[in-house]
């Protein structure tokens, strides 16, 4: 089959164009210049915090001498609260520079702790130029409370966002962002680029269908994602950190089924013949694209097989004004159908909406468009610009970020997971907008990212093993967890097959200067025992991870002493509407093997974890080489009166 744009059948592309900006165009908010300059001061720091192993120790000779061994200047400034100090660096760094010299500071035996004494600021907003028209991003009646979400993450490295699309245009507000993907359209009358699949995702222009100019409608979706944000200028995308991967699937006049759900299956990783294997495979697919008619076997196929991936698949719900179960690939199962909300909450007057539709999301309507990047050619490209367009395919990128959050906090999630979660925390429809939404026409709310974020924790695990050192390539079986780095300083991916153990992999350098290693992280928590029901106080031994939820929906907290049951102590309702208890983790923890007895030395091979204490009090250090067991050494006396001793997990 194939999507065609026409008057009397949905369209291919899920986008109604509002007004364009120039990319010339500033807000009050100054040059880009003076934006890097005042981002500079923000996040640099001359300052440090420092606790010393030894509490009788003078910091104010102990400091400076620390800064000495490594030939800065360190002065003493004071005393703070938790037995640490203020120290000042004779000269300012960068966060990366500072938290390196943390690192190799906190390698000297006197030391307990160095970190960086980082600027706070007020809730994150970024500083790009035209974030104040993004109304989409923040407004209370018609936005989705991106910066609670941006407070607990903007994302993460080592997860991808495909964008199954027009392809994308290198625009200067995104391109650092993208990753490799691929253009599946092979008719060339359709491709306008002048040949058929091939490793270039990169949009030429949808021009020609009936006199239509191009739309570069794929770089707008991915501009909401993932634009480039907090650089200064242009507009700002919900996911900071994560991939973009264009997929190129729709040209002149739409794109064909077999295209498309082609590129589905290779965006999730999944093999396609002709096609050399993804690099990256998606977590989340983004496909603000649909047709007319019920879900189709072939469109079937491939959602269950993505999903079936662990991969999340968003769609657009269709700008027909019509049910959505009669447009696919919003009427299959298993996908998170979009409908679109206008600037006051309302149901935007061209959505599809229904019983298929699983949340609703900013779409624009009336003279309020989605600011996003665009190009400017009429044809062939042009100069970078940005634009407001209006429709289901603009509501579905806001579901797609979102998701792309929510799994950059706990990428375990299974789309199922995410599904219950987006409908849980969706934030209720607004009255008296003229065009009100209900859950029977718009799916469960608005998206809410700053609930769907806030109280998701990532996974315990329970150990890590060494696969590769620096610079070696590594597999592993399935989809595994792989961490990068050393001592306390690592970076996590979530890693299909293989990789290479390398800063240009992970994509940072985490330790700088000092030779890393790549572990597999051991089996996640299994077991867990019931400890209150909901409502109730309870208490635990220690510190230990306590979830609260029902079913396969939880929440995570860890937890000292004791706490409550219930939505306000851990921060959100994590199963609307059932019973809900709180369990503590029962099994996956390590297990603990004695090395060494209060006041004497030990010996670690490579680096490991220690604790040190006894019975049920306990404190834990990441150690390389060896230590003492003594409470000089690990800061503090975790059980005072008692003898105490060193024990490694395995």
């Amino acid at each position: 089959m194939i999507f065609r744009t026409s008057a009397l059948a949905s369209f291919a592309l899920f986008a109604l164009v509002s007004s364009a900006a120039h990319a010339g165009t500033r807000g009050d908010t100054g040059s880009p210049a003076l934006q890097a300059a005042a981002q500079a001061a923000t996040d640099s720091t001359d300052r440090f915090i420092v606790k010393l192993r030894d509490p009788r120790a003078d910091p104010r000779t102990v400091v400076p001498a620390l800064g000495a061994a490594l030939g800065e200047q360190l002065q003493h400034v004071r005393a703070m609260s938790g037995g640490a100090h203020v120290a000042r660096l004779a000269r300012r760094l960068t966060h990366a520079e500072a938290s390196a010299l943390a690192r190799r500071l906190s390698a000297d035996p006197r030391v307990a702790l160095v970190e960086p004494d980082a600027m706070m600021h007020p809730m994150l907003v970024p500083n790009d130029t035209m974030y104040a028209q993004q109304w989409h991003y923040f407004e209370a009646a018609g936005g989705i409370d991106l910066p609670r979400a941006w407070d607990v993450t903007t994302g993460s490295a080592s997860l991808t966002i495909a964008v199954i699309d027009t392809g994308v245009r290198p625009h200067a507000d995104l391109v650092s962002r993208l990753v490799a993907g691929y253009d599946f359209i092979g008719d060339t009358t359709m491709s306008n680029d002048g040949d058929g699949r091939d490793g270039d995702a990169s949009d030429p222009g949808d021009y020609g269908c009936n006199g239509a100019a191009s739309s570069w409608h794929g770089t707008h979706v991915a501009g909401t994602i993932g634009a480039t944000s907090n650089n200064g200028f242009g507009v700002t995308g919900i996911n900071w950190v994560s991939n973009i991967q264009p997929i190129r699937v729709l040209g002149k006049c739409g794109g064909y089924t077999s295209d498309i759900v082609d590129g589905m299956r290779w965006a999730a990783g999944i093999p396609v013949a002709g096609v050399p294997a993804n690099p990256t495979p998606a977590k989340v697919e983004n496909l603000s694209l649909g047709g007319s008619g019920a879900c189709s076997a072939t469109f079937q196929s491939a959602v269950n097989d993505v999903v079936a991936q662990g991969t999340v698949v968003v769609v657009a719900a269709g700008n027909s004004n019509a049910d959505a179960s009669q447009t696919q690939p919003a009427s299959c199962s298993g996908v998170i159908a979009v409908a679109a909300t206008t600037r006051n909450g309302g149901r935007a007057g061209y959505s599809n909406y229904g019983a298929n539709v699983t949340i609703a999301a900013p779409g624009g309507g009336g003279s309020d468009g989605i600011l996003s990047t665009l190009n400017n050619g009429t044809t062939t490209p042009g100069a970078d610009s940005y634009a407001w367009y209006q429709g289901t395919s603009m509501a579905t990128p806001h579901v797609s970020g979102v998701v792309s959050l929510m799994m950059s906090v706990d990428p375990t999630q299974t789309p199922a997971q995410i599904v219950q979660r987006l409908r849980q925390t969706a934030r209720a429809f607004p009255s008296g907008t003229g065009s009100d939404c209900t859950t029977s026409l718009c799916g469960a709310g608005i998206v809410d990212a700053g609930a769907a974020v806030s109280g998701l924790s990532s996974p315990p695990v329970s150990g890590w093993t060494t696969i590769a050192t620096e610079g070696q390539d590594f597999t592993v079986s399935g989809t595994q967890t792989v961490r990068y780095g050393t001592g306390s300083s690592w970076i996590t991916r979530t890693v299909t097959g293989g990789g290479t153990c390398s800063n240009a992999w992970f994509g940072s350098d985490p330790a700088f200067g000092i030779v890393k290693e790549c572990q597999v992280a051991g089996s996640a928590s299994p077991g867990w025992t019931k400890i209150a029901d909901e409502n109730q106080n309870f208490t635990v031994s220690g510190t230990q991870t306590v979830r609260y939820g029902s079913g396969s929906s939880w929440l995570q907290r860890s937890v000292t002493g004791s706490g409550a049951c219930s939505n306000a102590w851990f921060g959100a309702d994590p199963l609307f509407g059932v019973v809900k208890e709180c369990d503590v983790a029962s099994s996956g923890t390590p297990t603990w093997t004695t090395i060494a007895t209060e006041g004497q030395n030990f010996t670690v091979n490579g680096t490991q974890t220690v604790r040190y204490g006894a019975d049920s009090s306990w404190v834990t250090r990441t150690v390389t080489g060896g230590g003492t067991c003594s409470n000089a050494w690990f800061g503090t006396d975790p059980l005072f009166g008692t003898v105490k001793q060193c024990q490694v997990s395995s």
